[in-house]
């Protein structure tokens, strides 16, 4: 029977840790995942208001190998200088690549961002915080973390309860394993309509999130669910949501299958939000995998590549739901 991993967290998969770093009075923050070497990365956008830094370096085409973090930042544009932060901090550490040996190291991160500038006082003038934040949180990664309403998903909201930070893993054997993490911020509903169940309720492993169930027929008939209420509080306005995400495994992929492992991973976005992939949102989906697992050579590739990636999209739903459980 599949479980969790020990952690039930991303860093469940090895070479990985995550810091937070909050500031309260603006309500806002930065969740940064580093990598222990260059891993293979990815990035599947679906939302139609996107805030990223570096994703293009991350297409199959391209060069770059791999990457040592990845950056979610709240603050929308403004919240974009955090990974100029991780970036100097990896770099005065020595992480990151090198043109000639006596060079300067080049971390390669990529970010994104999610929109919360409504909440918290963030009259910050010319010097906003990300930067900071970000060199910050890069002090904080650990194994262990925080979830709910801390670092990147301290001003999240969810349709109109808080958002916040979740994450989760599986362990599928022999090895292998997957996680996600989230920063939940989106205009729609992780609850069903009437009711403190979450949709991602089928997904759920050992009680992760509250342990609800329906007790009735579900009604799903209305594609807008709550619009007008959503409209009143502003969540209808291009770009202002996002749910932001990382899924990771340890096996070996290259760019172009992890490419697959994130557009797949965002079908746990549509399992647990109602609707997503909205022109309001920006809803994107990084990969990461480490290498250390081989995957078979021959035709079982591409169904371990399958499993890999359902997975993936069956810890993000769990994710989401779990972030906005601790908040």
């Amino acid at each position: 029977m599949l479980k969790p991993g020990p952690r039930n967290l991303i860093t469940d998969v090895p070479g990985l840790t995550v810091g937070h770093a909050t500031d309260e009075t603006a309500e806002t923050g930065v969740t940064t995942i580093l990598c222990d070497a260059p891993w293979v990365a990815a990035v599947d956008v679906r939302g139609g208001g996107p805030g990223v830094r570096e994703t293009e370096t991350l297409a199959p085409e391209n060069l770059v190998a791999g990457v040592h973090a990845v950056v979610l930042s709240g603050g929308s544009v403004f919240g974009l200088a955090a990974a100029d932060g991780v970036v100097a901090r990896l770099s005065a550490r020595g992480i990151g690549m090198r043109l000639r040996p006596e060079g300067h190291a080049i971390p390669i991160v990529p970010g994104a961002v999610l929109h919360d500038l409504a909440r918290g006082k963030k009259d910050w003038g010319e010097e906003p915080p990300y930067h900071a934040l970000g060199r910050a949180s890069v002090d904080t990664a650990a194994p262990d973390f925080a979830l709910g309403s801390v670092g990147a998903g301290r001003g999240a909201v969810a349709g109109h309860i808080e958002g916040g930070i979740g994450s989760t893993s599986l362990d599928l054997g022999e090895g292998l394993i997957v996680g996600a993490l989230v920063a939940a911020n989106p205009v729609g509903s992780v609850l069903m309509p009437g009711s403190d169940v979450y949709w991602a309720w089928p997904f759920e492993m050992d009680g992760e999130f509250g342990g609800r169930v329906p007790t009735g027929p579900a009604n799903a008939h209305d594609p807008m669910p709550e619009e007008g209420r959503l409209a009143g509080l502003g969540r209808l306005s291009p770009g202002a949501n996002t749910t932001l995400a990382v899924v990771a495994t340890n096996a070996a992929l290259s760019k172009a299958e992890a490419k697959r492992v994130a557009i797949m991973a965002q079908d746990g976005i549509a399992r647990a939000v109602r609707p997503a992939h909205m022109p309001f949102d920006g809803d994107l989906v990084f990969a990461l995998a480490s290498g250390a697992i081989e995957l078979p050579a021959d035709g079982g590739r591409q169904r371990a590549i399958a499993r890999i990636g359902s997975a993936a999209a069956d810890c993000l739903a769990r994710a989401i739901a779990r972030g906005v459980h601790h908040a």
